[in-house]
């Protein structure tokens, strides 16, 4: 039996100074969670407020998108960092968008590591403890969203922090589950009907196929979809209808 709902988050709020980066208020319309940039990948506190803002109108859940140190990489390049580091960086970001929403009377809802974060994170249990830490001691409530059978599950788990299984509509998957790397050819996938088709089968059934034709069980409580890519709106726009058509509820984790 599928699931009847799901959340849909996208990575948003990555413009900072003169550079603008994706639609925010486009894609809104169809998520029902956003990931903020917190400036240390992207974005900046006017950027960050601006969306929030956004967000606030919108209807859409907050979540502090928390990275590396790594403007000039976006954030995707791997760094040697300490859990400590990896602690403090997570609770710096993640205070100053609470601070933000706070100032719009909204609650700041999830944390989800970013890039090279992200995928460090769930492989290594020293970084995935540092970042649950991070939330745990952030505020009540703040659920961490992390790939879905990863490091970052066990860590939240043990923290006491409520965890959300997250899969990707527009990333494909290696058989062990983990995201392939951007490095190969076809791990971004730009074809809005056939991440909307990945959706479906996400939702429903809990499973995505992987790059060697292995359906890997994911159980996820979001999807995401990434804010950054020239056809966001349009893909998120399909993966939205496509939801609808099978039966499936878009609601905020």
């Amino acid at each position: 039996m599928g699931l009847m709902s799901i959340d849909m988050n996208s990575d948003l709020g990555e413009s900072f100074g003169v550079w603008r980066m994706g639609d925010d208020a486009s894609v809104l319309a169809f998520v029902s969670s956003a990931n903020v940039a917190c400036g240390y990948h992207a974005g900046d506190p006017s950027t960050m407020r601006h969306t929030v803002e956004l967000c606030a109108r919108a209807g859409v859940s907050i979540g502090a998108h928390v990275s590396y140190p790594d403007l000039i990489g976006f954030g995707r390049r791997n760094m040697a960092c300490t859990p400590d580091e990896v602690y403090d960086y997570c609770l710096y970001q993640i205070g100053a968008l609470s601070a933000f929403c706070r100032a719009q009377g909204v609650g700041l809802r999830h944390v989800k590591p970013h890039g090279a974060l992200y995928n460090q994170a769930a492989k290594d249990e020293k970084l995935a403890e540092a970042a649950a830490r991070a939330v745990k001691d952030a505020g009540d409530g703040i659920i961490l969203v992390g790939l879905a059978g990863s490091k970052l599950a066990a860590a939240a788990r043990d923290a006491g922090v409520k965890f959300a299984s997250e899969a990707f509509a527009d990333r494909a998957y290696l058989k062990d589950g983990s995201l392939m790397p951007r490095s190969r050819s076809g791990a971004v996938i730009h074809d809005a009907e056939i991440a909307a088709r990945r959706a479906v089968q996400i939702a429903t059934t809990g499973t995505i196929t992987a790059d060697d034709g292995t359906d890997i069980r994911l159980e996820p409580d979001t999807i995401c979809l990434h804010g950054d890519t020239e056809e966001a709106v349009r893909m998120a726009a399909a993966v939205k209808r496509a939801l609808d058509l099978a039966g499936v509820e878009v609601r905020p984790l």
